[in-house]
């Protein structure tokens, strides 16, 4: 991922007008000191919480596949993750675990995480990100199976609306192998936290 002061990007000047604009509509003075650089701010954090439109998770994971005759699962699990709801775009952020059987290949275990991370770093909703993740990994390596279930607090619950800030949103998708019952169970069972 990007470092947030390498951020260049074509429509930044245009971002950070937009922003200043935002910033005075809602009745601020933008040239308040404490304001002075924030359009320029919130341009970088936003390109930054947004970077996933602009790598490529399935060259991720091609860029480290081995060829390995290993045919169990292999989880990566408690992946953390930020992302900003679509709807609101307001952060909504948990922990992604995620399991696949390989079929020949594997991949590095970092390039799971590199995969949750772009797909997140994207205006997104948990369901859509849970089915992304899922086809990225089983298009790519074309395992026996891919299961990923992601939970994650919303502040668009927690900071408007219903206000509740407890809530936790469990999303999960799966194929091949996963689809038998036993395979999920055991996969649940690896992911429990004591």
């Amino acid at each position: 991922m990007l470092h947030k002061e390498e951020v260049d990007f074509p429509g930044m000047d245009k971002l950070m007008y937009h922003y200043k604009s935002i910033i005075s509509l809602l009745g601020e003075d933008v040239e308040r000191e404490g304001l002075l650089k924030t359009p320029e701010r919130t341009t970088k954090a936003m390109l930054t919480l947004t970077e996933g439109y602009r790598l490529d998770p399935h060259e991720v994971l091609s860029s480290a596949k081995f060829k390995e005759e290993y045919s169990q699962m292999v989880i990566v699990k408690d992946i953390d993750f930020f992302s900003l709801c679509e709807h609101h775009m307001l952060p909504f952020y948990g922990k992604a675990h995620v399991a696949y059987i390989p079929n020949g290949y594997i991949t590095g275990l970092s390039k799971i995480a590199r995969v949750v991370d772009i797909f997140s770093h994207r205006l997104q909703v948990q369901e859509r990100m849970t089915l992304q993740i899922k086809e990225c990994i089983q298009n790519t390596l074309n395992p026996l199976g891919v299961m990923v279930v992601v939970e994650a607090k919303h502040m668009c619950m927690q900071m408007r609306g219903v206000e509740k800030q407890n809530a936790v949103t469990t999303t999960s998708d799966f194929t091949g192998a996963f689809n038998q019952a036993k395979t999920r169970e055991e996969f649940m069972n690896l992911i429990k936290h004591s």
